[in-house]
């Protein structure tokens, strides 16, 4: 039996995972972000303990005997999100999270004093990552700069607390800015760029290796045997790869969460930082994975749901299937930039706009632009990825919560066309690949345990409307480029 715990934005999932492929069980805890100004988010590691005790506690009440017999545990999380420590592991201040954006100017600064940034990190310097967070602390809060004696990001704090053990992973840690992402190692000189060190940092393992050993006192706590393994894991996207059993070069999926994503496994080192495409190492070894990544995919979807009162996001997504084929020229444009933008822009100023509105447009028209406009930017992204001619792209599935709407995904495939797979349990996510990791840990091997699942459903591109889309796609890049210095 094997355990991966998932620890997202807005939950903590914990999964028991059998070594025939059975899920035994699951549980969640809900968690809440803080925005105590603009362009700051930001929560506090203790509730992710107590949401991570809660779970634990669900798990030994319900499947006690499963929950005896787990092996190892995985661990998968958000990413980027700075968690720093003073020398005597305490937490200095709430962790400063993936889609937070105060750190614009530190973003620029950094790109100044390292100008081969992106040769050595992969990555563009973005206000999501890691590095400028820090950056930013110095600057600001001194006084807790000048006391930060390691930094962690968000799974591996949890790590830190099962264990006592500072570690992390390649994946996870190829999101700092901090790491040669072709060598999986440190980079002195990006660490030295934010006023850091080495001993700052934890140690790195694979994501499939053993990282450390769960505490006796916690293990007797929740009802696990002594001496159980900790895999190093991997950050959520990579993790999710996992789950899904697309971890082979050219295998990718795309995300429909809170964020948008899409992600391309690959057997070597590709970055293009030009257009923000993000280039980090994957969960296991020698392989490394392509990802663009929007801010608001799924999000901009909940926002407009509320925000024109549908009953809920099922609601919105009926009333924007409800536009025939032939109406949708007529729509307003969709900017899905509500949170700024990563992928392709790189823009943390960027924000949503609605163009086009007129008397003729009511709910179901302004439905169907949000949901094309998080799917133009998905698009965007997906072109910025770059596979050479010998690594063709082999298969695409389709995740994330997004992506229990058929016609949505029908509508992505439309719109990339590129064929999309749905899968069953796709919903499971990290969680699963973590205890996939936790499985490859304790001995098992790749091609057992990383197999694809069950196939549900297929979707194929169509031809019909592919003018349209088009036609629409290339008036949506033109109004952001026409409104970009106006986000200022």
């Amino acid at each position: 039996m094997y355990l991966g715990l998932d620890l997202g934005t807005s939950e903590l999932k914990a999964l028991l995972l059998a070594d025939d492929h059975r899920i035994v069980g699951v549980a969640r805890a809900p968690l809440t972000v803080d925005r105590p100004q603009p362009l700051w988010s930001e929560q506090a590691p203790a509730q992710w303990w107590q949401a991570l005790d809660t779970v634990m506690t669900e798990l030994r009440a319900a499947h006690a005997e499963a929950l005896s017999q787990v092996r190892a545990i995985g661990l998968s999380g958000q990413m980027h999100g700075a968690t720093l420590l003073d020398a005597a592991g305490e937490v200095l201040r709430p962790a400063i999270l993936w889609n937070d954006g105060r750190s614009g100017a530190q973003c620029e600064a950094l790109t100044r004093a390292v100008p081969r940034l992106g040769e050595i990190a992969g990555n563009l310097a973005m206000p999501g990552f890691t590095a400028p967070k820090l950056l930013w602390v110095r600057e600001h809060e001194p006084e807790v700069f000048a006391r930060v004696a390691r930094v962690l990001l968000p799974k591996d704090w949890l790590r830190f607390m099962l264990s006592g053990e500072a570690v992390s992973e390649m994946s996870d840690a190829a999101g700092t800015l901090w790491l040669d992402v072709g060598a999986r190692d440190w980079s002195d000189e990006l660490l030295a760029a934010t006023g850091l060190t080495r001993d700052h940092m934890p140690r790195l393992v694979e994501g499939s290796e053993i990282s450390a050993l769960l505490k006796s006192e916690l293990a007797a706590r929740w009802g696990l045997r002594d001496g159980v393994k900790i895999a190093g894991g991997a950050g959520d996207n990579a993790a999710s790869a996992v789950g899904m059993g697309l971890v082979e070069p050219g295998q990718g999926f795309v995300s429909l969460g809170t964020s948008g994503v899409v992600f391309v496994s690959t057997d070597r080192f590709l970055p293009n930082p030009a257009q923000a495409m993000h280039a980090f190492c994957h969960a296991l070894p020698q392989r490394w994975h392509q990802m663009s990544v929007m801010l608001s995919a799924a999000s901009a979807v909940s926002w407009a749901t509320k925000t024109f009162k549908f009953a809920d996001e099922a609601a919105l997504l009926e009333a924007a299937a409800s536009i025939a084929l032939a109406d949708r020229a007529r729509c307003p444009l969709f900017l899905p930039y509500l949170s700024g933008e990563r992928s392709p822009h790189n823009n943390p100023n960027a924000q949503g706009v609605l163009f086009g509105l007129t008397h003729a447009h009511g709910p179901a028209e302004i439905a169907y632009a949000v949901v094309e406009g998080v799917s133009f930017g998905l698009r965007d992204g997906f072109d910025t990825l770059r596979l050479p001619a010998d690594m063709p792209l082999r298969e695409v599935a389709l995740v994330g919560g997004g992506a229990r709407s058929v016609w949505w995904g029908q509508l992505l495939a439309d719109i990339f066309q590129v064929e999309l797979t749905l899968y069953a349990g796709s919903e499971t996510g990290g969680a699963l690949g973590a205890a996939r990791l936790a499985w490859l840990a304790d001995g098992g091997a790749v091609a057992d345990v990383c197999t694809l699942p069950p196939v549900k459903q297929t979707l194929t591109p169509s031809s019909d409307g592919a003018g349209e889309h088009k036609t629409r796609h290339a008036r949506f890049q033109v109004l952001y480029m026409a409104l970009r210095d106006q986000f200022r």
